[in-house]
């Protein structure tokens, strides 16, 4: 990558990976894109267009006057707000990942965009679910990521797109609040944890999923886009985590810095059943074996980070 266009980079994964782009690749080199216009340090650190993603023509202008070789779509409606607006999902996530795949392809450029734990169902297997199973989801969110897994196997095949991507597991990160996953109650609990020595979860506890802390995912990014293209057998979506972890995991991790903090429940039923339909725990030894997939931060290591860095960033 030299030159490259991300679009959703207000989200939670785009603001912070828009400035380890830019700390690697050169400020005027990584272009962040949004539906909105924002005083972020995304914004003001380098080249910033507006971008509705659900016009393709505007993508195509922008990539082509900047002359990317690389694009990494983000935008996308998250679980819990695409359920709760199915049909507006659809045009967002599955119009948009269509117009960033047609600009690669015209522009003959590389191409990522995530996927998700999202993508299994309850018939898949749930411990150590392997790269290569039965995706059957029950929620719009999970259809539109199979559907994208899908998109981009049959862009590389069909036009040789140069496409890759990864099953992330839930994100925590300290820098962007919540935007409306499932996942998200391990970034609220933190939050809460030092705020106010609480936290109520709208997960209930023994439900285990499978997380990462965002450094790790960024590296991630970065590594699979550089990975060398002839070892990459599966190519896109590959099955990613650091760590399978439930609420009362999350809470005892946090008692080490935050002795009174206190953990309880009211159970979102919507939330909740998306959960229970996603893996416990995946299998990423594939992308160990085809790039070189590691992780630095488990659990311990990952609350110590961010409890500092949010006392820093709170208090």
């Amino acid at each position: 990558m030299k030159k490259i266009l991300v679009t959703g980079a207000l989200g939670q994964i785009g603001s912070e990976l828009i400035q380890k782009l830019r700390d690697t690749y050169g400020e005027d080199n990584v272009v962040a894109t949004d539906i909105r216009e924002t005083e972020a340090d995304v914004v003001k650190s380098g080249p910033f267009e507006l971008l509705d993603v659900t016009d393709g023509k505007r993508m195509y202008e922008i990539a082509k006057s900047y002359q990317v070789d690389s694009v990494i779509h983000l935008a996308a409606l998250l679980s819990a707000t695409a359920e709760a607006k199915p049909l507006f999902a659809w045009k967002i996530n599955m119009d948009g990942l269509l117009n960033a795949l047609e600009v690669a392809r015209e522009l003959k450029t590389q191409f990522f965009t995530p996927s998700s734990i999202g993508a299994f169902g309850p018939t898949t297997p749930k411990d150590l679910t392997p790269q290569n199973t039965i995706q059957r989801p029950t929620t719009m969110y999970g259809i539109n990521k199979v559907t994208g897994e899908l998109l981009s196997d049959y862009y590389h095949q069909k036009f040789g797109v140069d496409t890759r991507g990864l099953r992330f597991p839930g994100l925590i990160s300290y820098v962007t609040p919540p935007g409306g996953g499932t996942t998200d109650y391990a970034v609220e609990i933190y939050y809460d944890a030092v705020k106010k020595g609480e936290y109520t979860s709208y997960i209930a506890k023994g439900t285990f999923m499978d997380m990462m802390y965002m450094p790790d995912a960024l590296n991630a990014i970065i590594d699979l886009m550089e990975a060398d293209a002839s070892k990459l057998k599966h190519r896109n979506s590959f099955n990613v985590t650091a760590m399978s972890v439930d609420p009362e995991a999350i809470a005892k991790a946090i008692r080490k810095y935050i002795p009174h903090f206190k953990l309880d429940y009211q159970v979102d039923p919507i939330r909740q059943s998306i959960a229970d339909s996603w893996p416990n725990s995946i299998d990423a030894s594939s992308a160990k074996e085809e790039w070189g997939f590691k992780v630095a931060y488990d659990l311990e290591k990952m609350t110590e980070d961010i409890i500092k860095k949010l006392k820093d960033k709170l208090l």
